[in-house]
């Protein structure tokens, strides 16, 4: 009996030897996890540029744009110029055209009653 009561102490000591193995193996694997996680968000975290320079390009890009903007104003108001000129020049061609127009209509009456007046001049 006693020996069978030692063996059953030892096997006892052994699993509670066993059972802590195990616990310290999970902690083991529970850091090796962490790490290896770590390690991959490091991976990701360095193919992106740090904040400062980020914050230097977005600025960069904010003036560049107000840049664009007004550059955009400009060549708007230029466009609405050349408009409005295109349009007086249309008008001023359109009355030219009209006044050539009434200057021919004019001549032709003229030469008309001209050759109407010569020939009841003529016996």
């Amino acid at each position: 009996m006693l020996s069978t009561l030692s063996q059953c102490e030892f096997s006892m000591g052994k699993t509670l030897l066993v059972y802590d193995m195990n616990l310290k193996e999970m902690e083991n694997y529970e850091k090796i996890y962490k790490d290896i996680e770590y390690d991959a968000l490091a991976k990701v975290i360095q193919h992106h540029p740090d904040r400062h320079e980020t914050l230097k390009q977005l600025e960069a890009l904010g003036k560049e744009l107000q840049h664009l903007s007004h550059i955009k104003e400009n060549v708007e108001d230029k466009l609405e110029l050349r408009r409005k000129q295109f349009h007086v020049l249309l008008s001023t061609i359109h009355e030219l055209q009209q006044t050539l127009e009434n200057d021919e209509k004019l001549s032709e009456a003229e030469e008309s009653q001209e050759t109407q007046m010569e020939t009841e001049t003529k016996p």
